[in-house]
């Protein structure tokens, strides 16, 4: 292990560390933002490998995959379509992306940052010297100009509808309905693109990670689940609004959220489903709520995120995990297989990435992982560009409201982009 003061390294360490890493065929990089969140956000960890030849491909094989020593830690994402594998369900819609269900690797060089120091692990030899010689070249900025709704809106207006009828049915209590945004044929730097990213919309669970031809570029504020120790933790967001443009707006739109019951119904609809989720592999009571409806300002919009926590059984290891609690309930509904069925029937779009996860787990057993929401899924091989939003739809909702929620969301990712949505 090498470690050198932040203070002896330029101040663009980081971005030439990235723009090193991303030569490689798999590289992952967790980026907090140096901001303030309950329980702490991601870690700073920059990873890379030139193969993966034992990755795993399933949750079956992550089970394997993990149990093997190792010093270094595992960095992976599990797409949305790991239910499948959970539960009797199918994936059947449109994608332009294919990525692999699931995918974890070793990295042969590991960087973790603290606030002084940067560390060098695993493989060092040449690697300092190499991230310092890499060049940060100035790119023009990124434009694309038009992204189309595969779900046009019409369409989404009328699939609202839908799903209200669902509710006043039965059939569910809350869907989370989700339209993609897409370009083909794009060519762009999606290093330059995820750091303009998060000079936009800083998040503490922001992420990049390239599998191959893939990326995601990612700037979520969502967290899935962490383990320390005997401890999981996970932090469900539900309920949005805009940031006001002076203090004394503000102010008010955060006490509108506050007081909204449609958010506050969502909120404790997915916090009651996180708290059935984890009790399946927590001791018999120990389930808790320690925050209830806490409100964080992020750089575009205000967010009601929850915080739920349980002491694990001895016997549970992070397979299970995933397997009581995945996909987050943040990103489906309530009841969740009900919920999921009918986003299979309503979106036209597999969503891959988009409400799956990346994340990383320790030698130790310790873990965290976010939600893969305000992201960008990019194909460098096709130039497929795919930007996905949703909202959760419960029977108040007004459809033209969840339409502008969407776009909302999507604001910043467009701001980079140069972009308008075609309806």
């Amino acid at each position: 292990m090498l470690s050198f003061p932040l203070a002896s390294l330029p101040f663009d360490f980081t971005a030439r560390a990235l723009r090193w890493a991303a030569g490689f065929a798999h590289c992952a990089y967790f980026e907090p933002n140096k901001l303030s969140y309950p329980a702490g956000p991601f870690e700073q960890l920059l990873g890379v490998a030139a193969e993966a030849p034992d990755a795993p491909r399933t949750l079956a094989e992550l089970r394997s995959w993990q149990q093997r020593e190792g010093a270094a830690p595992g960095f992976g994402f599990l797409t949305y379509e790991v239910k499948n594998e959970i539960e009797q369900l199918t994936s059947a819609n449109f994608s332009g992306l294919d990525w692999p269900v699931l995918h974890f690797f070793r990295p042969q060089t590991w960087l973790r940052w603290d606030s002084e120091r940067v560390e060098i692990h695993g493989h060092t030899a040449g690697v300092l010297d190499a991230i310092l010689a890499t060049p940060v070249p100035a790119v023009p900025p990124v434009r694309v100009p038009l992204l189309r709704a595969r779900l046009p809106k019409a369409d989404y207006l009328r699939t609202v509808e839908a799903v209200r009828e669902d509710i006043l049915n039965g059939e569910v209590y809350e869907l989370n309905l989700c339209q993609e945004l897409y370009a083909e044929a794009v060519v762009l730097d999606p290093v330059e693109v995820f750091l303009h990213l998060q000079a936009a919309s800083p998040a503490p669970f922001a992420g990049f990670f390239r599998h191959r031809h893939h990326y995601l570029l990612c700037a979520s504020p969502e967290r899935f689940l962490a383990r320390r120790g005997a401890t999981i933790l996970s932090q469900p967001i539900k309920g949005t609004i805009r940031r006001g443009t002076t203090a004394a707006e503000d102010e008010q739109q955060r006490l509108r959220l506050l007081h909204d019951e449609k958010e506050r119904a969502e909120n404790l609809m997915i916090v009651d489903l996180v708290r059935n989720d984890l009790a399946r592999v927590a001791q018999t009571g120990t389930v808790q709520v320690p925050e209830l409806f806490g409100l964080y300002p992020f750089r575009q919009v205000w967010q009601m995120i929850s915080t739920v926590q349980a002491a694990l059984r001895p016997d549970v290891g992070m397979v299970d995990v995933l397997r009581a609690s995945f996909p987050m309930g943040s990103m489906t509904g309530a009841p969740k297989i009900r919920a999921m069925q009918l986003i299979e029937q309503y979106e036209r779009t597999r969503r891959g990435l988009y409400s799956g996860s990346i994340g990383y787990v320790w030698p130790s057993g310790d873990f965290d992982f976010n939600v893969v929401i305000r992201s960008l899924q990019y194909r460098q091989d096709t130039g497929y560009l795919s930007l996905q939003v949703g909202s959760a739809i419960t029977y108040d909702s007004v459809a033209e409201r969840e339409y502008e929620e969407c776009l909302l969301k999507a604001r910043a990712v467009l701001e980079v982009l140069g972009a308008t949505v075609s309806e």
